[in-house]
């Protein structure tokens, strides 16, 4: 017996030629196309069994909003995302906002199917591939690049960071105060704020530390003082 279904997906070629497919293999499509911002709402309104849910950047903050919607309004509607190879991350954000399956948009038309046919079932529908990829990142995690530079940025305060350039530029107390526009006392204690927050014990330490992580460069030039 045929499945009650929707093809939703921006991608009008993309939808159409997959509910054409699917039409021919006996089940009833009831619409082929919608922008993202609509889809949940024509899910809504037409109660399919299932519905497969295009989405082109899995990753994004939002991107599964509208299968949390259509679950809240029509929690018997089983949802399948047709996306892109997504990151582990990714397959866990789909399941997490209520869908039933994720498909890729190359998947052959039976892979689609069996899908279709689990998710109507109550199964979770993942083809066995994708959770192989899926595992084998979180096992073996692509390295990620030193973002030291910006985290150590983050700890300090916009005045502390001029000081920090400043210092790496080899001035002492006296021409940071003059620079700043600020007393050499006050100088001298954002110059100790900034030893104690970047663990260091000596302001050529904090210059060398500053150099290596690329703080300098994401500080920018400083100000002239206020």
């Amino acid at each position: 017996m045929g499945v009650r279904l929707m093809v939703v997906d921006d991608h009008r070629l993309l939808a159409e030629a997959l509910a054409s497919a699917l039409k021919l293999r006996g089940h009833r499509v009831l619409a082929a196309a919608a922008p993202a911002s609509g889809a949940a709402d024509l899910v809504i309104s037409r109660a399919p069994e299932v519905c497969l849910l295009g989405t082109a950047a899995p990753a994004e903050a939002g991107a599964f909003d509208p299968v949390v919607k259509i679950k809240r309004e029509r929690p018997q509607v089983a949802v399948v995302v047709l996306g892109p190879v997504p990151s582990p991350r990714g397959i866990a954000a789909a399941f997490a906002a209520g869908a039933s399956g994720y498909v890729r948009h190359d998947e052959r038309i039976e892979g689609v199917e069996r899908a279709i046919m689990k998710a109507r079932a109550g199964e979770a529908a993942v083809a066995p591939q994708l959770l192989q990829g899926a595992f084998g990142e979180l096992l073996n995690p692509a390295a990620q690049p030193d973002d030291e530079g910006a985290r150590l940025l983050r700890m300090l305060t916009p005045r502390e960071v001029e000081v920090l350039v400043r210092v790496a530029d080899g001035e002492d107390t006296r021409l940071i105060a003059a620079g700043m526009g600020i007393a050499p006392s006050t100088a001298r204690t954002h110059v100790q704020r900034v030893l104690m927050k970047l663990g260091v014990g000596s302001r050529l330490e904090a210059a060398a530390l500053a150099a290596r992580t690329g703080l300098l460069d994401r500080a920018g030039p400083v100000g002239g003082g206020s």
